[in-house]
């Protein structure tokens, strides 16, 4: 007779009595060669941009970037970065504007950038 808070089971598998092999699978066919990383997973540590655009014929290569985005009836947005750790965001029509200022005025102080005059003097 059963406790009468256990229900009633209709079999109970016997325990096993010790360590056994796991059983093998079938081998399956391999088909191209191996592959270091899985199909549509993005690589973490993505190329450094600098060493990845090539230099102009001069060469010369991207250390700052002015976005501006103004997408017709909203508020414009924009982001000043430079390789030197100047990272600047605006938002509303007159900060963009002191933004685009205050952009122009780094590129003559900017520590990244050779001037012109000490090189020809150099």
């Amino acid at each position: 007779m059963s406790t009468p808070g256990r229900p009633r089971l209709k079999s109970i598998p016997p325990a096993p009595t010790g360590p056994r092999p796991a059983q093998q699978g079938e081998p399956r066919a391999a088909v191209g060669a191996r592959k270091g990383v899985a199909e549509g997973v993005p690589i973490a540590v993505r190329p450094d941009p600098r060493t990845t655009t090539p230099p102009r014929p001069d060469g010369r290569f991207p250390i700052a970037w002015l976005h501006i985005c103004a997408p017709r009836g909203t508020v414009p947005t924009a982001t000043s970065r430079c390789e030197c750790g100047r990272n600047h965001n605006a938002v509303g029509f007159g900060r963009v504007l002191a933004l685009v200022d205050d952009h122009a005025a780094h590129r003559t102080v900017c520590p990244l950038r050779g001037h012109p005059e000490g090189r020809a003097a150099a």
